[in-house]
């Protein structure tokens, strides 16, 4: 069952050719295994092997397996996320990349470091306060139907109490994380952006795994299976959804009148979104530039399309891969942004470009999602051949290979504070991984289907994760960062179970966004007719 796709494709082997022509194939001839075994069993092996004098079989364990022995007591391979593993013929390759150096930190002089030095963190008191202004001017970005849940969240007693602690813990995990210089030139932003993410910022709710967050769930309606993918603003108020018949949809959620009615039409027959039209194929991915001016979309026709939401309109077309363009994403600065393809190619843009700056290759299948690194020095890619890496965006080069998937990798994210990723792959595996070692920290298991979409909560404390199984999930990830250091002795890794799972009648989830204030916006279009 671990290899369940991969005994299919090689199914089709049906000659000794068949074999030389299939990528897959070569790789495994290639290969060895990585199988985890504790040091009981493998003294045992071992006495078994010199006993027998069974050279055939310690041949063909020196030349195929490669053993990774643990201390402690055994456990089932059927428990345990990295009992086996194909290793590629990248073993030995992967172990020398993942020694390059890497600087994980935040960047300098950023936006959170600015307030944490101005006493921008404001108490509970002085936030409700802040929130209550705030409202008037507000509210039509951050829906009305949550501020009134944030209000309750912040008047109780028991919140307050933990988001003190919850506010101390982040605030020292955030000064003691290295600061590093960009490796990119950084675009200027705008006086009143800056004041607008400055104002969420310091409006934060703190959450943890006793102050859970308000979550809004927008709901597509009649897309006949035509939703390809969904993306969400920063502050909530524009969705997005890019469509099987070459179209992106735009909606405003100001105009809608209230929260979770995404109709199609209003009373009067108009339109209530704005439609996009200019691929002409599929449209996979539809994201928001970080202050919501501009939709990226990218198609199976091979181009990226950057679109204005002020002049409802296409700005520029890029072209430069190959094939399918299955996602694409801005950076957290904006301007850049990351690109991956069928091509088994990821890219890095900027906006005034017309070609890519920097293309990575070393992928051995289709490159399925990418994610930046808040410090916008590296991006992650995650593919089809079960592996995520990490780039050096200044250098192209590959400087992290992450192995222990059993599926390909779905979907990315990465921790406010740069040092913690996490990955969801298509049998419903989440893995948590430190980027300094390119270790799993912990697998978190608790989907039965594809995760199609990751969000970290703004102080990273929290985990949301969407799936095709119809269900949000929250995962204490603080607490698995903390557990696993003396678990790792044993060589046991922890599970983590979710804190909180929010199912949806029959909605398969396309899309997460923490807000910047720290509310949970989630999408998904509905997969039968609502009775």
């Amino acid at each position: 069952m671990v290899h369940l796709r991969d005994l299919q494709k090689l199914e089709g082997v049906l000659a000794p050719s068949h074999l030389q022509e299939m990528e897959f194939a070569r790789s495994l001839r290639q290969s060895k295994f990585n199988i985890k075994i504790c040091q009981c069993s493998y003294d045992l092996l071992l006495q078994y092997l010199h006993r027998t004098e069974s050279t055939l079989m310690l041949g063909i364990i020196n030349e195929r397996i490669n053993f990774q022995v643990y201390s402690g007591q055994p456990n089932s391979a059927s428990d345990d996320i990295e009992s086996v593993t194909i290793s590629g013929s990248f073993h030995e390759t992967a172990d020398h990349v993942n020694q390059k150096e890497i600087h994980w930190g935040l960047l300098e002089d950023s936006l959170e470091d600015r307030l944490q030095k101005t006493g921008g963190l404001l108490s509970d008191s002085e936030k409700g306060q802040g929130e209550s202004k705030a409202d008037s001017k507000k509210r039509s970005s951050e829906i009305g139907k949550q501020g009134s849940s944030v209000k309750k969240l912040k008047k109780d007693k028991a919140g307050n109490a933990t988001a003190k602690v919850a506010r101390q813990e982040t605030s020292m995990a955030l000064s003691t994380t290295p600061r590093v210089k960009p490796e990119l030139a950084m675009p200027v932003m705008s006086t009143d952006v800056e004041e607008s993410i400055l104002e969420d910022l310091r409006n934060r709710v703190q959450l943890s795994s006793l102050a859970m967050p308000s979550v809004s769930f927008y709901t597509f309606v009649n897309t006949h299976n035509g939703l390809n993918s969904s993306s969400i603003s920063h502050d909530g108020s524009l969705v997005a959804g890019g469509f099987s018949d070459s179209s992106i949809k735009v909606w405003d959620m100001a105009k809608i009148g209230h929260a979770g009615s995404c109709a199609l039409q209003d009373e009067n027959g108009r339109r209530n979104y704005t439609l996009l039209l200019g691929h002409s194929g599929p449209v996979y991915s539809a994201t928001f530039s970080p202050p919501g001016d501009y939709v990226l979309s990218s198609s199976a026709d091979t181009t990226i399309r950057l679109w204005s939401t002020k002049l409802n309109a296409n700005l520029v077309c890029y072209k430069g891969h190959n094939h399918t363009v299955w996602d694409a994403q801005f950076s957290p600065s904006g301007h850049y942004f990351a690109s991956c393809s069928h091509d088994r190619t990821a890219r890095i843009w900027s906006m005034d470009r017309m070609h890519p700056l920097r293309m990575m290759a070393g992928h051995l299948s289709d490159v399925d999602c990418v994610q930046w690194h808040p410090n916008c020095n590296y991006i992650a890619t995650g593919s089809s051949d079960k592996t995520v890496r990490l780039w050096d965006v200044q250098t192209g080069e590959c400087v992290r290979i992450f192995v222990g998937h059993r599926s390909m990798v779905l979907s990315l994210a990465m921790s406010p504070d740069g040092r913690y990723m996490a990955s969801g792959d298509e049998d419903g595996t989440i893995m948590m991984w430190d980027l300094s070692t390119a270790r799993c920290i912990t697998p978190l298991i608790g989907h039965n289907s594809c995760v199609w979409t990751l969000s970290y909560s703004g102080e990273g404390s929290l985990l949301a994760s969407g799936s095709a199984d119809c269900t949000v999930k929250l995962w204490d990830v603080s607490s698995s960062t903390k557990l696993t250091k003396a678990e790792e002795k044993n060589g046991n890794s922890n599970r983590l179970r979710p804190l909180r799972t929010f199912p949806t009648k029959s909605t398969p989830v396309h899309a997460l966004r923490f807000s910047r204030r720290n509310l949970l916006f989630a999408a998904g279009a509905i997969s039968k007719p609502a009775s």
